[in-house]
């Protein structure tokens, strides 16, 4: 017996209201386990090459992995996949919350929908039975409302809902598919695929018990955790603590992305601290399912003027939110970059790329290459607080200057013509998160290759293997030579083999589906995988899968495209800044150029070309399935 799996994946057809079920055999499970693994393998073998993402055609994949539903601690995620609209490469973006582990109680191990309803629609999924019911009633409604009517129409407050707001509706490049409200599988426009299938919602509920074969093993693993983690997550646990308690740290040693990556240091930074947040919104703390640490911030905030009024059930600003929102565009205003973050839930949209789009906005004001006249009479100024709250309500709904907006800052580059080719932070078509590649040299390589486009999850931290901690004991725990701390500016072999061994675990953890903040070692892993299972998976077994998703997912990118030269960094964040703690630090063309050519070697790919080899397919097993696929697909000979 195979444990940790249904042996179902669900396929709805929207188009015809069709429904089936795939049984595949568990020995693709063992092979590739969930999350973007399993959606690169689905991807290339049902999409046709060449499909306009927002397409009927096109592939929305929810996809689990097997941990969901075993009540391990760090499981409560799950990946959302497709052909993105925002770059056109493989989507793929993770959430937290209880979605992923209701889904799996219902009894599937993933979903794959196709298609477009003739009028908006929802599913409702529930121990194995399957129904397409009417949405028009919820179609233009913000997330909240839309989570509210759907449990009282199915007479359950504990169904869990995957949606999207106005900003899917109305096809958003950078649409979010939000969870329980305020958890976003944000990025890559998921939002839109799913609008453009008129598809409202996929609601789940689930009372079946996955099958664990040596509960034990998983149980001892949980009692590790529990042991442990307000040690070695104290960063998440102590009072008042969460990523946004990061902003200030960041800002000290200029690596807070100041008015779209221009300037060294945010003077302002104090304005957007944890502290003071927490001093003024802090209602409570929130978790997702099965997780003792409660680092999920809940804000609220009274005000007379309801764009300054905060509402709790949409949760509270992560620090990637806050820094989008705030320093990149130059807003000190704590209570205005908090709402642009709940409006964001409440739309459905990435705080990331729609935080960037305004900033790429404000500086192309700035610059005198946008006008009040081409705005609607917007004036975009860096700082302006109450512009920016505006600003995301304009993009949800495509009204007006949003509508322009709404398309992306590769898009909007490309309509200003080459003037804005210096601010175009975008690898991929996808704007970077709120992280400095001139401190962290291996995340900026890991921007440039990673397949959905600038990527801060699925990436490797220079700083976290800077000085001797748990990071570094994790990555030696399974070297024959261990690593020292590694200097966060530098791309060095030492940190190609580093960069390598990790980036295999991110992507591990991606199809497991798993919390990458947990402080869980190779071995736990690997040995909760083994229990829920029943079968011995070893440390190298669960870094192949980080491997085989990659190369999954590197295969689909070549199939619609896209090439080595796509795996570049924008030159803004490669030049020194003239002043600041960051001063005369640089990424040189011919080190990432390096660097780029180590990591394809490293995972078996051609080094000028990036192209996977027949030799890597063969290694990670996935030749034989490879070979039924009914496209062509490109290999390195």
């Amino acid at each position: 017996m195979f444990g940790g799996i249904y042996g179902k994946i669900l396929h709805v057809d929207l188009s015809n209201g069709d429904i089936r079920i795939e049984t595949p055999p568990a020995e693709l499970y063992r092979l590739l386990v969930g999350g973007r693994a399993l959606v690169a393998y689905l991807l290339l073998r049902d999409l046709p090459p060449g499909t306009d993402p927002l397409a009927p055609e096109n592939l929305l994949i929810f996809a689990p992995g097997i941990l969901q539903g075993s009540n391990l601690p760090a499981a409560g995620r799950h990946g959302v996949g497709g052909k993105s609209p925002l770059t056109g490469a493989i989507a793929s973006s993770e959430a937290g919350g209880w979605w992923g582990h209701e889904f799996k109680r219902a009894g599937f191990d993933a979903l794959v929908i196709r298609g477009r309803a003739a009028k908006p629609v929802y599913l409702w999924i529930h121990d194995g039975e399957v129904e397409i019911r009417p949405a028009e009633h919820l179609w233009g409604q913000a997330t909240l409302p839309t989570q509210e009517a759907i449990r009282q129409e199915l007479g359950d407050e504990r169904v869990r809902i995957a949606q999207i707001g106005p900003a899917g509706e109305n096809r958003v490049r950078y649409a979010a598919i939000m969870h329980d409200v305020n958890r976003a599988a944000g990025r890559n426009g998921l939002g839109a695929l799913m609008g453009s299938k008129n598809l409202k919602a996929v609601a789940v509920r689930g009372t079946m018990a996955l099958p664990v074969v040596q509960r034990g093993r998983v149980t001892a693993v949980a009692k590790w955790l529990g042991a442990n983690y307000k040690r070695v997550m104290a960063w998440a646990t102590a009072p008042g603590r969460g990523t946004q308690d990061s902003l200030m740290h960041w800002g000290a040693i200029g690596a807070l992305p100041t008015r779209n990556f221009s300037l060294p240091l945010f003077a302002e930074r104090h304005l957007l601290s944890g502290e003071r947040n927490y001093a003024m919104f802090n209602a409570r703390r929130d978790t997702c399912q099965a997780c003792p640490v409660e680092c999920k911030q809940v804000f609220t905030y009274d005000d007379p003027d309801p764009y300054r009024r905060l509402n709790p059930a949409y949760g509270g600003p992560e620090y990637e939110a806050m820094a989008a929102f705030g320093p990149t565009c130059g807003v000190s205003d704590n209570v205005a970059v908090s709402k642009a973050n709940e409006l964001a839930n409440a739309y459905g949209l990435d705080a990331i790329s729609c935080g960037a789009s305004i900033g790429f906005v404000m500086e192309a004001f700035e610059r005198g290459l946008l006008t009040a006249e081409d705005t609607g009479g917007l004036v975009f100024r860096w700082g302006d607080g109450d512009l920016l709250v505006r600003a995301v309500e304009l993009i949800a709904h495509r009204r007006g200057f949003g509508d322009f907006m709404a398309e992306g800052v590769a898009r909007m580059s490309e309509r200003l013509g080459p003037a804005t080719a210096d601010f175009n932070l975008t690898v991929k078509g996808q704007e970077l998160p709120m992280h400095e590649p001139r401190l962290k040299h291996v995340l900026g390589l890991g921007y440039a290759v990673a397949p959905v486009g600038a990527d801060h999850m699925m990436n490797v931290h220079d700083t976290d293997f800077a000085a001797p901690g748990d990071a570094l004991e994790r990555v030696n725990a399974i070297r024959a030579e261990p690593l020292p701390p590694l200097p966060p500016t530098s791309l060095s072999e030492e940190k190609l083999q580093l960069f390598h061994q990790e980036l295999n675990w991110m992507h591990f953890q991606d199809c497991a589906v798993t919390c990458q903040f947990y402080a869980y070692r190779y071995e736990h892993l690997a040995e909760a995988l083994s229990g829920v299972t029943g079968e011995s998976f070893t440390v190298a077994d669960i870094l192949a899968v980080g491997e085989r998703a990659q190369t999954l997912a590197r295969l689909f990118n070549l199939r619609e495209g896209f090439t080595a030269a796509d795996d570049r960094l924008p030159p803004r964040v490669m030049r020194a800044f003239a002043e600041g703690p960051l001063a005369g630090i640089a990424i040189t063309d011919e080190a990432l150029a390096w660097a780029r050519r180590r990591y394809y070697e490293l995972m078996g790919w051609d080094a000028e070309t990036g192209v996977p080899t027949p030799a890597a397919l063969e290694r990670l097993g996935l030749a034989p399935w490879l070979e039924a696929i009914p496209y062509p697909l490109p290999l390195s000979r």
